[in-house]
């Protein structure tokens, strides 16, 4: 970092992980290699005992994937970041690498999916137990808090509820209890908030989203300080979950313009949200930029805007199903973030494996449709769900 590092985040997007070289070239290059010559024995074993060396096994570093690592840490205000194949490598490397057997997990019951089933499902064989519970107040945590307590995962806005947590007050309540925060900042992306700056102990992205923002790429990272990263990358070295080269160049193209896709996203989901309020055929909307919003106040100090996620209730599974599959102009897909607007019904999707009482406790009503809001124009996009909703 320099004097002429810029401030304003849209320079910063454009500029992140380009380095200082003044004869650089402007796109990074593709490494598409899987390994490198080794000039000796002696430079083959300073490699192998390195912390992800970019030039020995592409599995273990790669040029291209580092210019994405240093992209993503300047993006989070982090120290360091691991890039990986999938949102979900992400972050279940990050928990492998910060539990151990007889540990325990808290993990908020508003989260997507599939971290859930992690918890749930998986550390328990492993001899890791958890709790998954409601953080929404965040005097609710320190009851949960255990003395074997050792992570805590959360994510704001929440999918697919658009629920928002306080970030800064769970952090600072675990990090009393010698308890590691990591925050799913997937939703918001570091153009709406930083929870490193919040007090969070690590962040992670599925970059196939707005990362990436053209639904062409599978990818995920986390970000947090040097020494923890390091221990991620270990797990991560021997689980595999890497990205290739192509991918995290796709992921650095993206995070070019995610600024300026972000700012018209987010702007068009507000005029949505507003909307949608308004129609007779929905029962509720969710989305922090309403003023009735159970978590308005602390995404407005907490975000830079309010995000371009959203939900809406309607009257039954049925009429869900109805509006996902009327729609034209938006397309009826799972996954978010991208430049065209998306639709889905998470009971049957996102969330389909968790049974009624587990959709219930986290707000996921049958109703209820989750909807990525692409760049479209706010006109079409009211057209198009006023059909729908009629139909339904």
């Amino acid at each position: 970092m320099t004097d002429r590092d810029p401030r304003d985040p849209h320079s910063l997007m454009v500029h992140a992980g380009a380095g200082r070289d003044p004869d650089r070239p402007l796109s990074v290059p593709i490494v598409q290699a899987s390994t490198f010559a080794l000039p000796s024995t002696a430079r083959g074993a300073a490699l192998s005992t390195a912390n992800a060396p970019t030039r020995l096994y592409t599995r273990w570093g790669n040029p291209t994937t580092r210019a994405l690592e240093d992209a993503l840490a300047e993006l989070e205000g982090g120290e360091a970041a691991i890039a990986f194949a999938s949102g979900m490598a992400a972050m279940s490397t990050a928990v492998i690498a910060s539990v151990a057997a007889g540990d325990h997990v808290l993990c908020s019951r508003h989260i997507y999916g599939g971290v859930i089933q992690l918890v749930r499902d998986l550390l328990p064989r492993f001899g890791v137990a958890s709790d998954v519970v409601d953080v929404r107040d965040p005097k609710a945590l320190a009851p949960h808090i255990r003395s074997n307590t050792r992570l805590l995962l959360i994510e704001s806005p929440a999918n697919p509820t658009v629920d928002v947590v306080d970030i800064e007050a769970l952090a600072a309540t675990a990090r009393a209890h010698g308890v590691r925060t990591l925050v799913d900042n997937t939703w918001a992306t570091p153009w709406n908030q930083r929870p490193l700056d919040s007090g969070a102990d690590g962040v992670v992205h599925s970059a196939t989203k707005a990362l990436g923002g053209h639904s062409d790429v599978i990818a995920g990272a986390v970000i947090g300080a040097r020494g923890w990263i390091e221990d991620v990358w270990r797990a991560h070295k021997v689980l595999g979950g890497c990205i290739s080269p192509h991918d995290a160049w796709l992921v650095m193209r993206g995070i070019k313009t995610l600024g300026v896709r972000q700012a018209r996203a987010c702007n068009t989901a507000l005029e949505l949200a507003r909307w949608l309020e308004t129609h007779p055929a929905v029962k509720r909307v969710h989305y922090p930029g309403l003023s009735g919003h159970r978590g308005h106040a602390v995404a407005a100090r907490q975000m830079r805007t309010f995000g371009s996620m959203l939900a809406f209730e309607v009257a039954s599974r049925a009429a869900a199903a109805a509006v996902a599959e009327g729609v034209g102009l938006i397309t009826h897909a799972v996954s978010l973030g991208g430049v065209e607007s998306l639709i889905c019904h998470p009971a049957s999707t996102t969330h389909a494996p968790l049974d009624p009482a587990e959709l219930a406790a986290a707000g996921i009503a049958p109703g209820l449709l989750r909807m990525s809001v692409g760049l479209e124009g706010i006109d079409d996009l009211v057209d198009d769900l006023d059909r729908a909703l009629a139909a339904g």
